[in-house]
């Protein structure tokens, strides 16, 4: 590998054309110039100025070396300026979250990339585990999550609470236990845990999700209301998610008698380097979501 340091002096004197004025400038012996581009010319094993007294000219090989170092010099310099700063408005910021919040949170995040053109989301929606994973991996910088997690390299913060709540078709106006058994579950990735949530604190009967019958599957947040508003079955879901859904009309969010809010945390890895992107990022979605 080339030294930076001898090349640097080596296209400084080629720019300058003189020992002494490239020592003046470098803050150096003009000894010291002529040993740096002396070794310089041992490590390439080739010389790379023709000396005549006081000046010098340059080799063929003086020639390339000094074109194409100059760009390697230049792209050093721009390499150490873009990671000496570390501009909050720049970048690319990798978020997860489940797709109940991210239904409301990502649109948020598009606003502030469209205010910061320099400014990249890279937004993914997933499940509890899955967003853990990537946070252990360092895949992501931020993951929202409604488990809180117990993994040591995972620090975790409370940011808000978000009321669980039982969904059917609009032509379901009341809501029993016998009912629930009849329309059967509409399952999502996260729900079984929802459902274990809310209907435990409902419905004395409920012990786990297997007493219902399985009626479907989506794991695409937008969707899985779909089949609901068709009367295939009932599932359990957000406050976010239920009033994302595009045909609220035909849709039926039943008050149950014992409330059940999720609560949802900010995490990032303990290792990870807090650059200031994550750090405006982080503080946006406390604020927003908050």
């Amino acid at each position: 590998m080339i030294n930076l340091v001898w090349l640097k002096t080596f296209c400084t004197l080629v720019d300058v054309g003189h020992f002494t004025k490239t020592a003046d400038l470098l803050f150096m012996t003009q000894s010291g110039v002529s040993q740096q581009i002396k070794k310089l010319e041992q490590q390439l094993n080739t010389p790379l100025l023709i000396r005549e007294g006081k000046s010098f000219s340059l080799t063929d090989a003086g020639i390339k070396l000094n074109r194409q170092g100059q760009n390697l010099l230049q792209s050093s310099a721009e390499l150490e300026k873009s990671i000496k700063q570390d501009n909050p408005y720049a970048g690319t910021v990798k978020i997860a979250s489940p797709g109940s919040i991210g239904l409301k949170l990502y649109p948020y995040m598009l606003d502030i990339q469209q205010q910061h053109s320099q400014l990249a989301i890279d937004y993914k929606f997933a499940p509890n585990k899955n967003i853990e994973q990537d946070l252990a991996e360092r895949k992501i910088d931020i993951g929202l999550v409604t488990e809180l997690s117990k993994a040591e390299n995972i620090v975790s913060q409370k940011v808000a609470v978000e009321p669980l709540v039982l969904v059917t078709s609009n032509k379901v106006r009341t809501i029993t236990w016998q009912q629930l058994t009849k329309i059967g579950f509409i399952g999502h990735p996260d729900g079984q845990h929802h459902a274990q949530l809310l209907l435990s604190k409902n419905y004395t009967q409920f012990e786990h999700i297997n007493q219902l019958e399985h009626r479907g599957f989506s794991n695409q947040i937008s969707l899985i209301l779909e089949p609901v508003s068709r009367g295939l079955g009932f599932t359990v879901l957000p406050l976010h998610a239920a009033n994302a859904f595009s045909k609220p009309q035909d849709l039926k969010i039943h008050s149950l008698t014992h409330s059940v809010d999720e609560t949802l945390y900010l995490c990032q890895n303990r290792h990870s380097l807090k650059n200031n992107r994550s750090k405006f990022i982080k503080k946006a979605i406390i604020n927003f979501i908050g």
